[in-house]
């Protein structure tokens, strides 16, 4: 008997599909769900704070002309990413 898909072997199978399995983030309790067994097949890049997750993320889709994945932490931590989101936005778009 096969196991049923759960959410999160949905989502990873999506971001491996995707080509997506860098992922870039400052986790905090609402990201462990989705860290927790992280897959072998993926790299998450700890950052210290949002806004420098942002930029790393957009660092490395600019040098693989890739997306990148963020995870960030709940509202605080996109009030803190979103001014480098911005000029992400900015630089690749003007």
């Amino acid at each position: 008997m096969t196991e049923k898909p759960t959410v999160r072997s949905i989502t990873y199978n999506l971001l491996r599909t995707l080509r997506l399995s860098t992922v870039f983030g400052n986790p905090g309790s609402t990201e462990q769900p989705f860290l927790q067994d992280f897959p072998e097949d993926f790299t998450y890049v700890l950052a210290l704070q949002e806004a420098s997750a942002i930029a790393m993320a957009d660092t490395f889709a600019q040098v693989t002309g890739r997306p990148a994945l963020v995870n960030l932490h709940s509202s605080a931590g996109m009030g803190n990413a979103v001014g480098n989101l911005v000029a992400a936005y900015h630089a690749t778009h003007h």
